[in-house]
């Protein structure tokens, strides 16, 4: 089995917390952090390690045509894979001729993912791959995992966001200032009974949560979705959070009948909110929330049909 292993000591960073991570050929590993342990963490790989980081513009040429830069790489690499399918393989055989610097940052991002693929590298690292992109981008990558894991690559995925932790990862990581803890993505077929409670009377208006030294009320209607952090749960209303003092489950059980409800293990979506049921290429689901930054949370495999019978869907 092929792989690699990162360790702080290894590392030599002082700004980075003391941990320990191992990788193997099998499973993608995804790393969700602030974007400051981020940029340290990447800094750290490429000053200590010999392995490289995926850059979404290193080294392209973007006076060149899609094409061309394609063609450029895979002589370069020697990639024994005819050019034609890596262009489909990569979804650009619509833009082929069009030259980089005229290409929606998705194609670009697209021409990057082939680079580095056609390198033949075993071990690789993804900073931010699928940020800012389109659906078809975000697929054309994780297929390009999923064959990655075939041929014994390593890979390691940095994120600055759960979501696409879980969407990339089959292990997920919180890398935080004291520590790296893994995230739990263990899919649960029900509820358990405990936490089930279907209330009779309404008797709650307002939600409360915490900012500094204040105690802020929300009405249920305002809140976008509620994420569990370090086992409290996190109002979040337009990408802002407001920490609670319940537990996601305390929660769950309160604002049940105000339309909300327990789309992934880790979020609480008010479903009058959902704009969209996003599907991607390994089976793996998500909620776009209509709010000015268009949210995207996790909705689990095992939850998707309960969410479509909500919506009267097929």
């Amino acid at each position: 089995m092929a792989g690699f292993s990162i360790d702080s000591e290894m590392l030599g960073s002082e700004a980075l917390p003391a941990f320990s991570l191992t990788l193997n050929d099998l499973l993608v590993t995804a790393v969700y952090s602030d974007t400051d342990l981020q940029a340290e963490l990447v800094k750290a790989l490429r000053s200590k390690t010999g392995i490289p980081v995926l850059d979404s513009e290193d080294g392209l040429y973007m006076r060149l045509t899609v094409e061309n830069n394609i063609a450029f790489f895979h002589k370069w690499f020697g990639c024994t894979i005819p050019l034609s399918e890596i262009l489909v393989q990569f979804e650009l055989q619509y833009c082929v001729k069009r030259p980089l610097h005229k290409c929606s940052e998705s194609e670009i991002r697209r021409v990057c993912y082939a680079k580095y693929y056609m390198s033949g590298v075993q071990n690789m690292v993804f900073c931010e791959p699928i940020q800012g992109v389109d659906v078809r981008t975000i697929n054309s990558f994780i297929n390009m995992l999923n064959i990655m894991k075939h041929q014994h690559s390593a890979v390691l995925i940095l994120v600055s966001s759960m979501e696409h932790a879980l969407i990339l990862g089959d292990n997920a990581y919180k890398l935080q200032p004291n520590g790296i803890q893994q995230i739990e993505i263990i899919e649960e077929g029900a509820v358990p009974e405990a936490e089930i409670l279907t209330p009779k009377t309404v008797k709650l208006f307002k939600i409360p949560a915490k900012v500094d030294d204040k105690i802020i009320l929300f009405d249920p209607p305002e809140i976008d979705y509620i994420e569990g952090q370090d086992g409290k749960a996190v109002i979040v209303i337009n990408n802002e959070k407001y920490a609670m003092d319940s537990t996601l489950a305390e929660v769950e059980k309160k604002l049940e009948v105000y339309g909300f409800y327990r789309c992934h293990r880790s979020y609480i979506v008010n479903l009058q909110k959902v704009r969209e049921i996003i599907t991607w290429s390994k089976n793996t689901y998500s909620l776009r929330i209509d709010n000015k930054v268009q949210s995207t949370i996790p909705l689990s495999r095992t939850r998707l049909q309960e969410v479509l019978d909500k919506f009267s869907l097929e």
